[in-house]
């Protein structure tokens, strides 16, 4: 028996997401519901402001909230009930604009239905989140243009396309130059067996579409993407012994990725940077991923692709960036002796923040993208 078409996956999704989950302890496993970081109380207070069905029927990884959103515009792939769009809302502002797209016209239909709710416990004259139905393999035919926005979140939704390069290339279209496309989702220790892609229940329950990791550094650079960034990692437990039979000694993880549109231009050399301080809620620190953390006022030597990023995103503003630096070089190269390898493998991270002692090579010790 072969694996599912396209077309079968996504009707076989719609119908799990639409018609046999009602809320999130229907769910057989904890993929899609594993925990993220630690949430701010910022985060938290919106959250209690979102209708307690938009909660109840939201299914994703968590949390999948960047730093400072005040006035971007967002678009969230897989956006289901829409509670992190009516999260996001409240962060980016009044100035700001969510927009929201999934396949299930039933999920769609609920979101639509709690926006007038939302906009008015917000205290907003007019809406500034959108909904659509479509798929997030073609955005263009839900007339998303070109370089249109700043960011695109994306919560453990990506392995249930079949396609997930065209998932990736659409995100990186619809970006503009420097933004961000900031996800959380599943990831397999090794590539799927057959019998694993094509169960039915495995594909609802965010397991059988799961990338293998590695493959995401290779499609992200396909697409043009600078190197995936791993934020966290979340252990994820299947708990049912027929689908752990199925799944065979394949393990899974929840991990958050970062990837940045970094025109080629951009990249200049390493430097150091300097975190000024000020975005709400990281005012002093900003962990911006498993191996960088900034502190105000405290320089940071980066690599290039590090110092690329922060020049050229929404970030710029809250760094000062010199060439060069005192172990700048260093930080070039891959295995350098005495530089730790850069944390890439979200296998490693968890296996790391279980072990006592430092969780990672944060503060720019680590080395650069292709460690991996």
């Amino acid at each position: 028996m072969a694996a599912p078409s396209r077309e079968q996956i996504h009707q076989e999704v719609q119908n799990y997401y639409g018609k046999e989950l009602q809320k999130s302890e229907d769910l057989k496993t904890n993929a899609c519901i594993t925990s993220a970081r630690p949430v701010s109380k910022l985060v938290r207070d919106a959250l209690e402001r979102i209708h307690e069905e938009v909660v109840a029927r939201y299914y994703g990884c968590g949390l999948v909230i960047p730093e400072f959103l005040s006035s971007c515009r967002i678009l969230d792939l897989g956006s289901g009930s829409g509670r992190d769009c009516f999260l996001l809302s409240q962060l980016v502002g009044e100035q700001g604009h969510i927009t929201g797209i999934d396949m299930t016209k039933g999920q769609v239909e609920l979101a639509k239905k709690h926006v007038a709710y939302h906009m008015d416990k917000f205290g907003y004259r007019k809406p500034n989140v959108e909904f659509f139905h479509g798929y997030m393999e073609n955005l263009g035919d839900a007339g998303l243009a070109d370089d249109s926005y700043d960011i695109v979140i994306s919560n453990c939704v990506i392995n249930l396309a079949p396609d997930k390069r065209a998932v990736l290339q659409e995100a990186f279209r619809v970006l503009k130059p420097g933004g961000e496309m900031y996800f959380s989702d599943v990831y397999a220790s090794q590539r799927l067996s057959e019998s694993t892609r094509k169960h039915r229940v495995l594909w609802g329950e965010c397991l059988a579409g799961a990338l293998y990791w590695r493959d995401l550094y290779s499609i992200a650079e396909e697409v043009g993407f600078s190197p995936p960034r791993l934020v966290t990692a979340s252990p994820i437990t299947i708990g049912d012994k027929e689908l752990e039979g199925i799944v065979g000694d394949c393990r899974f993880v929840s991990a958050t990725y970062r990837l940045f549109k970094v025109l080629a231009g951009s990249r200049t050399g390493p430097g150091q940077a300097t975190y000024s301080g000020g975005i709400v809620g990281h005012e002093r620190e900003l962990v911006f991923d498993a191996n960088f953390t900034f502190k105000e006022g405290k320089v940071v030597n980066v690599d290039a692709e590090m110092a690329a990023i922060l020049q050229s995103s929404r970030f710029a503003e809250k760094f000062l960036i010199r060439a060069g630096g005192a172990n700048a070089a260093g930080l070039q190269g891959c295995c350098s002796k005495g530089v730790k390898e850069k944390i890439c493998d979200p296998f490693q991270l968890l296996e790391q923040l279980r072990a006592p002692g430092p969780a990672s090579c944060s503060g720019g010790t680590c080395g650069p993208p292709g460690c991996c």
